[in-house]
């Protein structure tokens, strides 16, 4: 189900994180949260090609926002356990990707996620691990 609104989740990996969820049709107010922003989720639905274009202008957006400019991009391309899910090799062609990495300041990484089943969530709480890292 598409995220409408806004949540807060804490996680323990091992220090507390904040994770705050923001739907795509609060794209307007997305800016006023990027001054707190460590690490920045973008969550693509991977079944739903009609939306593709509207995620990769609001994806183009963030990467352009200057509070962003040094902030890990983690895409995680979502609903893999569907079976109508575009695979990551056509999510990559269908954004470009390529070039999208290639002039973004930001390290950017990809992974498949299904957030019904958990597949990929080791990886997503590994990779906010190592982004983050322990401030001691």
């Amino acid at each position: 189900v598409p995220q409408v609104g806004t949540n807060l989740t804490d996680l323990w990996l091992p220090r507390r994180v904040t994770v705050r969820e923001l739907g795509g049709c609060m794209g307007p107010i997305w800016p006023s949260y990027y001054s707190e922003c460590s690490a920045l989720l973008f969550v693509v639905d991977a079944t739903n090609p009609t939306q593709v274009s509207s995620s990769c202008v609001q994806l183009l957006s963030v990467l352009s926002a200057a509070p962003l400019a040094s902030v890990p991009v983690l895409v995680l391309f979502n609903k893999i356990d569907l079976p109508c899910y575009m695979s990551l090799l056509e999510m990559k062609s269908l954004f470009r990707m390529q070039d999208i990495v290639s002039c973004a300041t930001q390290s950017i990484t990809m992974l498949e996620t299904s957030a019904r089943d958990g597949t990929g969530l080791a990886n997503v709480l590994q990779w906010l691990q190592a982004t983050l890292g322990d401030p001691r």
